[in-house]
């Protein structure tokens, strides 16, 4: 009998109190139990002390989650960030890699908001620090004093790019999605292929072209109230059926062994 693929879930470090903590959103565990059908397990950024070898042994799919910090744009050649920008430079030493190690292995990976600027520029890309201030774009951030239905709730229209995973998804070519976000691509990063596009022409998805494995990012939230939501679920059941066939591959091999 196949067994639930183990989905792991990218941390980000914070302190509650005096004590330093790996944390995420529940939606992402719950999204991954729910509408991917996996067994999610969280991957606490711990650096050094991480070897993304010994991470994609155990897993059959990884979450690359949002997160209140931005990536250091040391990372990218970028500026210096603006002051009080929150960063969180051990995850940034843990994701990078680990995507970059993950996308070689075949791995299937989902990348969402700060987990899609991870993958951009973990191959290259660069990044944006204030979309909203380059004179070319809307203001993609959430308002902060609205409740949370509403800053998830849908803010523009994507278009799908023809062709590409979305498309092949089965997903209509316009369709409404939440915007959260500062941060967004710059430039795009060699290898990569553009899904989807906000009306402003800001990428809102990517691909990895001619990749091993399931291997997409977006900019938006599908896991916020995902199965209310059939464009977020198919995403997410697309995610999860590239993980239990990893799971099945990775049962035989250990059977053959």
């Amino acid at each position: 009998m196949p067994r639930v693929p183990v989905i792991g879930i990218t941390a980000c470090t914070s302190m509650i109190g005096l004590h330093a903590t790996q944390t995420i959103s529940e939606k992402y565990a719950r999204a991954a139990a729910k509408a991917a059908c996996g067994l999610p397990i969280v991957i606490p950024s711990l650096g050094e002390l991480m070897d993304s070898a010994d991470i994609l042994d155990v897993v059959d799919g990884l979450i690359f989650t949002g997160s209140p910090s931005n990536i250091e744009p040391h990372h990218y050649n970028g500026p210096a960030s603006a002051a009080g920008t929150h960063h969180d430079p051990l995850r940034d030493a843990t994701t990078l890699p680990l995507m970059r190690a993950a996308i070689a292995a075949g791995v299937p990976i989902l990348g969402i908001c700060r987990g899609f600027q991870e993958m951009n520029v973990a191959l290259g890309g660069t990044l944006h620090q204030k979309v909203h201030e380059t004179g070319m774009f809307m203001d993609h951030r959430e308002g902060k004093d609205e409740p949370l239905d509403k800053q998830y709730g849908p803010r523009h229209t994507l278009h799908v790019e023809p062709g590409g995973m979305l498309d092949r998804m089965g997903l209509p070519a316009i369709f409404d999605v939440n915007s959260i976000h500062g941060q967004g691509i710059d430039v795009l990063a060699p290898g990569l292929r553009v899904e989807a596009l906000a009306p402003d022409g800001l990428v809102e998805a990517v691909s990895v072209e001619n990749s091993k494995g399931f291997a997409l990012a977006v900019q938006w939230h599908p896991e916020f109230q995902v199965m209310d939501n059939p464009h977020y679920l198919a995403i997410f059941q697309s995610f999860g059926k590239a993980c239990r066939h990893r799971s099945v591959l990775r049962q035989r091999l250990l059977l053959s062994a």
